[in-house]
């Protein structure tokens, strides 16, 4: 039987699938549940030593002689402390520790209760990779922090052959060892190809060739980082999901169809490139708790958005995808044709759709009006909220947005030092920013290196309007006030005191004559369009998009 800790009897089962076989372990209360599940497990053998600074250089000892990663065991308090010296040693020899330390937990630490210390981060710079355990109590989020502490063990050991140390924080009581098994973990795995991507392993080109229901979803990249040369026969198989920051000239409106149908979950994914707008996305990917996923990335970092990772293939993803189709054009593909020509129905009548609803007056119609008339060489950022997520209706270009951790400041300042690359007379780099995203900013325009190719449309609903989309959020008096930090301020004086031109439109025949001045007119200076809208106008003709098909 084993501990009845969730965290430890995660922990216990993935150093078995990580092959880690041979552990010192100390004495102590503590670390007991931990003590015991290693003992119990048949596929560990343990190692009795009582002073933890020897114990630490006994694990050493077994690592050098075993060729492979070995485990020490203390519990909480000082007794971390007294491994350093080991620790220090096996870095610079190359070798593998495990260091798994009890802890108390959170609440007690620096509390004068005994045997508490801050331990996470005790090794510093000597370990490759350090993670402290949530412990799993039975609540609503139980699920979540299973999965949590599942990926936290699966990123340390996949940090191995570093020193790594894993804390696990043990609320009492502690001897209670009534579970009959352990659990079957997810092992995350990280598979490194080579440089010449040719030796990818034979199982995922045979999953994804059996694969019933792939998809292939593109985050936010650079478009000098990917083109879809040489991918024929993958896309030819599966659904390709991207939004308007991909490498792409165009979006795939699948937040429209996610938002009208009831899709089938996929049964095999790869994720390439980094983060993603659609909440709706992420929340269906996340449901589809059998499918294989693949995370494909340059670092090896277990990025596992969708939270069911099997894997991560390290390497240049434009390659890895092409050497995948190459593969794959010499097996048969068994993905089924009815569930992609569902999906490319929907698709395209989500797009028909986008094409030719008619918003009234408000941000979404002016949107509409800017990505019509744009000039076919140019250069566009969208700011954070509101503004990316009607990109996503009607970019049909790649789009620059702060999305690595979606703040809203900066993103005037980013598009201005875009501009700054660009010589005066090439094409104009567009900025469309909401107004508290604008006031937050303004002082990239107190800068006198901008010029004539840098072009603003501002956004002006009076209040952070992304925060009327939020249900729930309308029963609280505070909404309007402190939480969507309501204004009446306007762009007009902070343009004049920066020497950038200025106009504003207040309904359609004014916002289309400016749209027309923004990106048609040649000027000597900056230019911003300011366009005022009500947020109630603009809450109902996106919500109204949404619903109608």
């Amino acid at each position: 039987m084993y501990s009845n800790k969730e965290n430890v009897n995660i922990l216990t089962a993935l150093l078995v699938q990580h092959g880690v076989r041979h552990a010192v372990v100390c004495p102590g209360s503590r670390n007991a549940p931990i003590v015991h599940n290693l003992n119990e497990c048949p596929d560990i053998t343990c190692y009795p030593v009582t002073d933890e600074r020897s114990a630490g250089f006994y694990a050493l000892g077994l690592a050098q002689a075993l060729n492979e990663p070995v485990i020490v065991c203390v519990t909480s308090g000082s007794a971390l402390l007294n491994v350093i010296p080991a620790v220090a040693e096996a870095k610079y020899q190359r070798q593998s520790l495990v260091i798994i330390s009890a802890d108390r937990p959170q609440q007690w630490i620096d509390q004068l209760d005994g045997q508490t210390l801050p331990q996470p981060g005790v090794f510093g710079g000597l370990v490759g990779k350090c993670v402290s355990l949530p412990e799993i109590e039975d609540c609503c989020q139980a699920d979540e922090m299973r999965w949590y502490c599942n990926r936290l063990i699966n990123e340390a050991l996949l940090a191995l052959p570093a020193c790594i140390h894993i804390n696990v924080p043990i609320t009492e009581p502690l001897f209670q060892f009534t579970t009959p098994e352990l659990p079957r973990e997810r092992k995350i795995e990280r598979i490194v190809p080579g440089t010449d991507y040719g030796c990818l392993p034979p199982d995922i080109i045979d999953s994804l060739a059996k694969a019933q229901r792939p998809i292939i979803v593109f985050g936010q990249s650079s478009p000098y980082d990917f083109s879809g040369e040489g991918l024929h026969t993958l896309f030819s198989h599966v659904i390709v999901l991207h939004e308007s920051l991909s490498p792409f000239p165009s979006i795939s409106h699948f937040d429209k169809v996610l938002a009208n149908w009831q899709m089938e979950l996929p049964d095999f994914v790869i994720y390439v490139g980094g983060t993603i707008v659609s909440k709706r996305l992420k929340q269906f990917l996340r449901r589809a708790k059998d499918a294989e996923v693949w995370r494909i990335n340059t670092t090896g970092e277990v990025e596992d958005t969708f939270q069911h990772l099997r894997g991560i293939i390290v390497g240049d993803a434009r390659l890895i995808l092409q050497s995948l189709s190459e593969k794959l054009s010499n097996k048969p593909m068994t993905a089924s044709i009815e569930y992609r020509c569902q999906w490319l129905q929907r698709l395209k009548a989500a797009s028909r759709h986008a094409a030719q609803y008619e918003p009234d007056y408000s941000q979404m119609a002016t949107i509409r009006e800017f990505e019509r008339r744009l000039p076919s060489s140019c250069t566009v950022h969208y700011a954070n909220s509101s503004a990316i997520r009607l990109a996503n209706i009607y970019a049909s270009h790649h789009v620059w947005c702060n999305r690595g951790v979606n703040g809203i400041e900066g993103s005037l300042s980013t598009a201005a030092g875009f501009s700054l690359c660009q010589s005066p007379d090439s094409p104009v780099t567009f900025c469309v920013i909401g107004d508290l995203s604008f006031f937050y900013d303004q002082n990239a325009l107190w800068n006198q290196n901008l010029r004539a190719n840098f072009r603003i449309l501002l956004l002006n609903n009076g209040k952070g309007g992304i925060f009327n989309m939020l249900p729930g959020l309308e029963k609280s008096p505070a909404r309007d006030a402190l939480i969507s930090a309501q204004h009446t301020t306007s762009a007009q004086g902070i343009c004049q005191q920066n020497g950038v031109d200025y106009r504003r439109a207040s309904n359609t025949a004014e916002m289309k004559a400016g749209i027309e001045w923004l990106t048609g007119e040649k000027c000597q200076a900056p230019m911003l369009l300011e366009v005022f809208t009500n947020a109630n106008d603009d809450e109902k003709t996106l919500k109204d998009y949404y619903k109608l098909l």
